[in-house]
């Protein structure tokens, strides 16, 4: 039986338990034996009690905890080749060669210098007479899976390190908070954020906020103007209206001669220049604390599953391996050049070459400085003498969704910054029909990034009849050469529906754009819509509202959540919250599976178990409706659990959107004013629908909707999230399936622990 031992090592982000879990219960089931290494490295220099084996029931609760239960420290023995030998000798002794590391670029490069010098540690042990032969011929290679635990988001190999998303999260909810308050006194406040020497968290939370100005690592000011230049956006922004203003600094903020700008700087020069009130806050480790997000624990999920299973697959001497995300899917680069191209950005950023940095950071963070740059203006770009001003309409249509707004401004404001007319319709498709339309100007939008609901007014009318009529006649009235559609299913079927009829009504005859924005996720031609992040936040937030309200109960609760007929919401939320059975309508729900379900929750109870959560998707079963599942809990749970429903209902639609959301709308706008400039300047007129998959943006065609769709249930026929299913069936579990997993769990609880 093979044994894998798992730590987390250097500072700690939140996810990290999350990643623990996962490891441990999929160990578990494909009958390995798992070690806690505590307390990091130390806990490995240390060995005896510091590596001891975990069971099942030890993840129980766990999954929504900030920080890591299992301990994280930094090791100065560890760095020595004596430390590493001795931690060699450890792991020995309890039969360990297969290591999970969740931890960052320092931890990692520990692990694959651990695992070079491996053959040699075991070498000198034996000449030392510290082990047998026969020990060191079990054990030739270090197997070594490592999996980035990190705010900073600074590793290469992966798109999003475990605990970035969650930052944002305390960052953006900090500055929403700190808006207001210098909104109330016209007060410049400066927010310095971590990130070492990665610009990720600044450059991110400040187009996240609508931030007025970002001072990064990778791409300094220049010397001689940048205070200037930041004072003149900041003095222009009041004059035109604005009644607070944000800069936020990263705290590895330079100078193009490398000499740091620290916030307290930034502090004086606004202060003496401006004349103004100016408060710093340093947020520090509260980046750093609570509870993870929806994306940080699934991602800590899915690539602690993917991590054991990896090893326990890998051949003979394979070297250290990372397990990161690219798109939504789970890659497996190289661990050394992770670190080399990592140590590679960073002496272009110590040695001040600023466009090999930013170059080696890639393509996505190039592109959102750039967006940056464009909405940290005061006003736009004045147009260029001889272009050709385009005029866009922007409108919403479906149901509401959190990140509209953002949509919305971030449309106007790069539409505008290129020269561009901008005009926005008022409640969807009904609302174009009469002519609810009106010109928007910069500061029209201004204050929308961080706003839920719609601004722009949204429903679900699709046009139909005379509707076509009174759109075509309004589109010749106004001049329009493009249209970008913020919406869901409802407002693809009116943008599909206009460009049918373009034969009927040529005024139809011009680029239509649908960016998503639905909390469904169930929209063609693009992995992620803009409000499903938010809406699965709020579904986990009530989830571990609930699972606390029954903490001196036994007590199963039934969670209806919204998605129409499609299960994302419902999948991804059981994932987050380790919900032991999730209802979707894409699976079907029969008599049968309810009558086992109500068995193991039977059987869990009886063994010591205090709490069940069940999510369903709203339209899994016509019949098994949320209160047929309650009563037929309630009833057959022979006493020994009561039942609640939860029906969380449009709580799932309010609310401000995430970071995620916010940075999501916003490079969608980035592609939708691109895709009809192209157009027009092609002098083709073809509807779009734009979005993300697999990581690279992607342009469907919109005549080609209806092929991607299983129509009747409003859903695109590939879900890509369906694949994450077998991932949570194995961590819901209220014990392990493998045989030997479960002889190594026998006499204990075997269920699994409060908020599991």
């Amino acid at each position: 039986m093979k044994r894998i031992g798992v730590l987390t090592s250097g500072g700690d982000a939140q996810g990290m338990n999350a990643a623990v879990r996962a490891v441990v219960r999929t160990a578990l089931d494909k009958g390995a034996e798992i070690f806690a290494i505590e307390e990091g490295y130390r806990g490995m220099c240390d060995g005896g009690e510091r590596i001891r084996p975990l069971t099942w029931s030890d993840t129980g609760g766990i999954l929504h905890r900030g920080g890591t239960d299992i301990g994280s420290a930094r090791c100065k023995r560890f760095r020595t080749y004596e430390g590493r030998q001795k931690a060699a000798l450890h792991l020995v002794q309890h039969g360990i060669d297969h290591l999970v590391v969740i931890g960052g670029d320092g931890s990692l490069t520990g692990a694959q210098k651990f695992a070079e010098e491996w053959a040699e540690h075991l070498k000198a042990l034996v000449e030392a007479g510290l082990i047998g032969q026969p020990e060191a011929d079990n054990h030739p290679y270090l197997y070594v899976a490592g999996l980035v635990g990190s705010i900073d988001n600074d590793m290469a190999g992966t798109d999003i390190t475990i605990g970035a998303d969650t930052a944002l999260h305390r960052i953006t909810e900090a500055v929403d908070a700190i808006s207001s308050t210098a909104a109330s006194h016209q007060r410049t406040f400066v927010v310095e954020v971590m990130g070492r020497r990665c610009g990720y968290l600044a450059m991110m939370s400040a187009i996240a906020t609508g931030a007025d100005w970002a001072l990064i690592p990778e791409s300094p000011p220049n010397l001689d103007e940048w205070e200037d230049k930041m004072c003149s956006v900041l003095r222009k922004g009041r004059r035109i209206g604005r009644r607070d203003s944000i800069v936020i600094v990263a705290e590895g903020a330079q100078n193009r001669k490398g000499e740091p700008i620290t916030s307290d700087y930034v502090k004086q020069v606004l202060e003496t220049r401006l004349g103004e009130d100016t408060r710093v806050t340093i947020l520090g480790h509260v980046q750093r604390g609570g509870a993870p997000s929806a994306f940080d624990r699934n991602l800590s999920s899915i690539l602690g599953s993917a991590a054991v299973a990896a090893l326990l697959e890998a051949e003979v001497g394979r070297e250290p391996f990372l397990v990161g995300l690219q798109g939504n899917q789970v890659v497996m680069p190289s661990l050394r050049e992770c670190l080399d191209m990592t140590e590679e950005i960073r002496k272009a950023v110590n040695e001040c070459d600023f466009e090999k940095a930013m170059s080696l950071r890639g393509s996505s963070f190039r592109e959102a400085f750039m967006t940056l740059r464009t909405l940290v203006r005061a006003l736009p770009h004045d147009p260029e003498p001889g272009q050709r001003r385009l005029r866009l309409m922007v409108m919403n249509a479906g149901a509401p969704s959190p990140g509209m707004n953002t949509a919305v401004r971030a449309l106007v404001r790069l539409g505008l910054d290129k020269g561009h007319h901008m005009l926005a319709v008022y409640n969807g498709f009904s609302g174009f029909a009469r002519g609810e339309i009106e010109d928007f100007d910069w500061m029209d939008v201004n204050g929308w990034v961080h706003t839920g609901g719609a601004e722009l007014g949204t429903n679900r009318h699709i046009p139909q009849g005379t509707d076509f009529y009174a759109i075509a006649r309004n589109l010749e009235n106004y001049e329009i050469d493009g249209i970008i559609m913020v919406g869901g299913w409802n407002g693809y079927e009116g943008a599909l529906a206009m460009h049918e009829r373009r034969n009927t009504f040529p005024a139809f005859d011009l680029p239509i754009v649908c960016l998503p924005a639905t909390i469904d996720n169930d929209l063609p031609g693009a992995d992620l819509s803009v409000g499903a992040d938010t809406a699965l936040n709020s579904i986990v937030e009530a989830v571990d509202k609930i699972k606390q309200s029954a903490v001196a109960s036994r007590r199963v609760f039934v969670v209806e959540v919204m998605g129409g007929y499609c299960g994302y919401l419902a999948l991804m939320s059981a994932l987050a919250t380790g919900a032991e059975r999730v209802y979707m309508h894409e699976e079907g729900v029969t008599l049968s599976d309810l009558e086992k379900d109500v068995a193991n929750l039977v059987a869990g109870f009886r063994q010591g178990k205090r709490l069940g959560v069940v999510i369903r998707n709203e339209q899994a079963n016509s019949t098994y409706s949320a209160g047929f599942i309650s009563d037929l809990f309630t009833e057959e749970g022979e006493g020994v659990f009561d039942v609640r429903q939860a029906i969380l209902g449009h709580i799932q639609q309010g609310g401000n959107p995430t970071p995620f959301d916010r940075i999501l709308a916003t490079r969608l706008a980035v592609r939708g004013i691109n895709y009809i400039e192209e157009q027009v300047a092609n002098g083709e007129a073809k509807g779009a629908c734009i979005g993300m998959i697999k990581g690279g943006w992607r342009i469907t065609d919109l005549q080609d909707v209806p092929r991607l769709m299983e129509m009747k249930f409003h859903r695109p026929k590939e879900q890509w999230w369906l694949q994450l299913r077998p991932i949570a069936r194995v961590l819901a579990q209220a014990e392990p399936s493998h045989p030997m997993a479960a002889l190594k769990v026998k006499g204990k609880s075997g269920g699994l622990g409060l908020g599991d």
